[in-house]
């Protein structure tokens, strides 16, 4: 088993080791971030969920791309969201919706690691990826106007809602859940009566970071929102 994972990881480095966009760079033309992915079968916590196969290695590999590439995009695009921030005493639910405003595509030369290894469970990656002109300018509009720095704190259920989810299924879901933690404490921050409704765009700072916490995964991740409309309770 060390053996092959040995192999794999050579592989999975010389792969990336080879791409045309290693040629040297500025450290403010790079943006870097860890992943990290659970190899072994979801831990089992009584009344929460079962026991699941672990991960296949190259299953490892391709999630590790997919969230550092979802990862590098929530940094560059952002999101636009929509929240209705709900009353339980008006019967009024809580909705958040997340709407990716750009991707990173798959085999994007612009993306590389530059080390990886397994350590007991736990497969792990550091990858940058050099942006481009345009994509240079899409980050430096997360720095000006009315965007504000926050930190959001999500969970997602290990196990999910059926035998298909996946360990970058629940991540994704604890990393949604902590950009509404971090748009709904901006909002409490900010205004004196709970709105019905916001509108705006969030996007990454940095890489979240995930923890297992009482029989879900938890992410912290600090972001940059600007708010563009909300709509009181008053209107309606």
């Amino acid at each position: 088993m060390k053996h092959n994972r040995r192999a794999f990881l050579a592989l999975f480095l010389v792969l990336f080791a080879a791409s045309p966009a290693l040629a040297p760079l500025g450290a403010q033309d790079v943006l870097r971030g860890e992943v990290r992915v659970e190899i072994a079968p979801f831990p089992v916590f009584s009344g929460f969920v079962e026991a699941r196969a672990p991960l296949d290695e190259n299953t490892a590999r391709r999630q590790a791309l997919h969230m550092g590439a979802l990862f590098f995009a929530a940094q560059i695009y952002g999101w636009a969201f929509h929240y209705d921030i709900g009353e339980r005493a008006r019967g009024i639910a809580e909705e958040f919706e997340l709407r990716p405003l750009g991707e990173i595509e798959w085999g994007d030369p612009r993306l590389f690691v530059t080390h990886a290894h397994v350590e007991g469970s736990v497969f792990t990656a550091w990858m940058d990826y050099r942006p481009s002109d345009i994509q240079r300018q899409r980050l430096n509009v997360w720095s000006a106007g009315n965007i504000r720095p926050v930190q959001g704190i999500g969970r997602g259920q290990l196990g999910g809602p059926d035998e298909s989810t996946t360990w970058f299924d629940i991540q994704i879901t604890a990393l949604e859940d902590a950009a509404r933690a971090a748009v709904r404490a901006m909002l409490q921050a900010n205004e004196r009566n709970r709105p019905k409704q916001a509108t705006g765009f969030i996007s990454l700072q940095e890489f979240p970071f995930f923890w297992m916490d009482s029989g879900s995964l938890a992410a912290r991740a600090r972001f940059r929102v600007e708010v563009r409309e909300i709509i009181p309770f008053a209107v309606h």
